[in-house]
């Protein structure tokens, strides 16, 4: 029988405790895979708690993008990367997600300061994108999510993402802190 506000599945306190959280961090939502990992969704960050192995700590402010298909049940989450290199992706297949999905999808749009669009040429482009942690400590870390067959090493990008850039954090008045 389910609970009234049924949450979802327990964490069981051994996953807690491999999760190895900072003091005072507590699991606000979590899912298991079928593959047997934990995904413990906390206020600063998504911890990834393998059967075997050393948690995966991924901050919140490092989430390009988290994708739920409901049909499959598969959770695609993309990190931050490197300008013109390849972000690193995982896929999970999670049978019985309860308050995970909804928690992820807050604390990612809450880590978002600002996106600016930059046009390249005609309808190809970039986007620059301020992050912070949600808890608001922390610096503002900035990437570019380039749009497909945009090429990085091209110097017209290159100047397009430095102009977008300056004009970004004139916006959010931290052209003078770095």
């Amino acid at each position: 029988m389910r609970r009234l506000f049924d949450r979802g599945p327990r964490v069981p306190a051994e996953v807690s405790q491999r999760a190895d959280l900072p003091r005072r961090e507590k699991v606000l939502a979590g899912a298991a895979t079928d593959e047997g990992t934990w995904l413990l969704g906390t206020r600063d960050a998504l911890v990834l708690v393998p059967t075997a192995g050393r948690p995966v700590r991924i901050a919140w402010e490092c989430v390009e993008a988290a994708d739920w298909d409901r049909d499959a049940g598969r959770l695609r989450l993309s990190e931050v990367g490197e300008f013109g290199q390849p972000r690193p992706v995982h896929v999970f297949t999670v049978p019985e997600p309860g308050t995970l999905l909804p928690m992820v999808r807050e604390r990612v749009s809450a880590s978002v300061l600002l996106q600016r669009r930059v046009v390249v040429t005609g309808r190809s482009g970039l986007r620059v994108v301020a992050r912070r942690a949600p808890s608001g400590r922390g610096p503002t870390s900035w990437s570019y999510e380039l749009d497909p067959g945009v090429d990085p090493d091209d110097p017209a990008v290159q100047r397009a993402a430095a102009d977008g850039l300056r004009a970004a954090e004139e916006e959010l008045g931290e052209a003078d802190r770095r």
